[in-house]
């Protein structure tokens, strides 16, 4: 076994976002850093196979449908056909292109990779195990485990990669099946099942919950329950799965609603019930690092029980999504250089669903904002009424903000409709800089802007919304 030449003052086991980005960071800072990545390409599951590829395929069915009705707007086509294995080829070209500028970004930023299985041995030391069986030894002063989460599935669902899959198997189809079930209506779900069902494949939603999208505000679920239903998405929601079994080509699932047991069969059935942090094989035991309900502990710097151990991304019990886990590998690494960064506050981190209507979020909904003893006073605008809404052609939408009637600071803000994961980065200002809805009013918005529909909401707040 060989060793590295010379120590580092941080490895990071993983290149994922939060990964990738806690070397950048560290790399800025100064700090002679090591990353450590297993598979062949840069990027973790985000970037090979989650956000971007799905998001890839997202915009492929979201111009497909656009196109089906261009006649609407003045644009005839004829002959409009999908072609699913160009679809996928250019998601392939996307998320290597991805993949190849991170690693443009280590190079920049003077990290040295290190292609291998990481293993903690102790005290500052890795064992990184190539695919050739070959072994080297990294040493450092500071480790950030960034080994991010893999596909759930439940007990007695056994995931054959086949007919009953993951969000990673979806992912590489070759065609579009005739038929689909999924099983959860999460983020993941809802979009998988958003994007099949325009593509063209029957699609059945089964979601233990009394509503899809449990996390977000009851009224904007109740909204896209609505949508989807009315897209030909068959929804069931207080669904509690029972069996799946295999039979004649197809997927055989039962599933108890109400009293009684439903059966629903496909071609295929997708397991979307969440993610759980990865940590097999790392040797925590050769640490002092503790796990909480299968994640690893951490303060509010992302240090471990473990004095030299920082934990970030999926594999802490925060959000599991990229852009905390951006935050979090950042946070960890200026912790690591002494800058005394500020912790995160969670209740300002953007959730955001790329189905068709887009659905995002920040903030408390209306329900955990009374839960937290706040007077509640809430404004809803529907961004249909907008002119550029119109120009759009969306027929559907709401934004609806949260605030606090005493000081009139805005708490939550929840969107559904066009560019819903693009305006909600204003949305995130706002919470970030403790606005008031007044300000939110007295800014000028462009027109015409569907943005102009966040001021609106903010006005009804106020009950002074011009065009509702």
């Amino acid at each position: 076994m060989s060793s590295s030449s010379d120590g580092f003052d941080v490895a990071i086991i993983g290149s994922g976002p939060g990964g990738y980005v806690a070397a950048a960071r560290a790399g800025q800072l100064g700090l002679r850093t090591a990353i450590i990545e297993k598979d062949k390409n840069l990027g973790g599951a985000c970037l090979l196979r989650g956000c971007i590829p799905t998001k890839a395929l997202l915009h492929t069915a979201d111009v497909y449908e656009e196109i089906k009705h261009a006649a609407d707007i003045g644009v005839v086509t004829t002959g409009v056909s999908l072609d699913f294995s160009q679809a996928q080829k250019r998601k392939g070209k996307v998320v290597l292109k991805l993949s190849k500028g991170v690693e443009f970004l280590m190079k920049k930023n003077k990290v040295q990779l290190f292609k291998g299985t990481a293993r903690l041995e102790g005290k500052g030391k890795i064992t990184v195990t190539a695919s050739d069986g070959s072994a080297q030894t990294v040493e450092a002063k500071a480790i950030v485990i960034a080994t991010g989460s893999v596909p759930r599935s439940l007990p007695g669902l056994e995931i054959d990669g086949q007919q009953v899959i993951t969000s990673d198997e979806v992912l590489e189809l070759s065609e579009v099946p005739k038929s689909m079930i999924v099983l959860g209506a999460g983020a993941v779900g809802v979009e998988f099942a958003s994007m099949y069902a325009r593509f063209g494949a029957d699609v059945t939603v089964l979601e233990l919950l009394p509503r899809v999208l449990p996390i977000e505000d009851e009224e904007i679920s109740a909204e896209l329950g609505k949508s989807l239903k009315k897209q030909g998405v068959k929804v069931f929601t207080g669904a509690n799965f029972a069996s799946v079994a295999k039979e004649g080509g197809l997927v055989r699932v039962v599933a108890r609603i109400g009293d009684a047991e439903r059966e629903f069969k496909a071609e295929k059935l997708l397991v979307a019930v969440g993610r759980r942090a990865y940590t097999d094989g790392l040797g925590l035991e050769n640490t002092k690092v503790e796990i909480e309900r299968g994640c690893i502990k951490v303060d509010e710097h992302m240090r471990t029980s473990d004095p030299d151990v920082y934990t970030i991304g999926d594999v802490v019990a925060t959000p599991q999504l990229a852009h905390v886990a951006f935050a979090e590998g950042v946070l960890a690494v200026e912790t690591i250089a002494g800058k005394n960064p500020r912790p995160i506050n969670y209740d300002r981190v953007p959730n955001c669903t790329y189905c068709r209507p887009e659905v995002a979020s920040v903030g408390l909904t209306e329900a955990k904002a009374r839960e937290r003893g706040y007077d509640v006073k809430t404004g809803h605008f529907p961004t249909p009424i907008i002119g550029k809404a119109q120009i759009l052609g969306a027929s559907e939408g709401m934004i609806k903000i949260v605030a606090d009637a005493k000081y009139d600071e805005v708490l939550g803000v929840h969107i559904i409709g066009p560019v819903a994961t693009e305006l909600i980065a204003e949305a995130c200002a706002a919470l970030q800089l403790e606005s008031t809805v007044e300000e939110i009013i007295q800014t000028i918005h462009a027109h015409p802007t569907v943005a102009e529909a966040f001021k609106e909401a903010a006005e009804d707040v106020h009950k002074m919304a011009i065009h509702f």
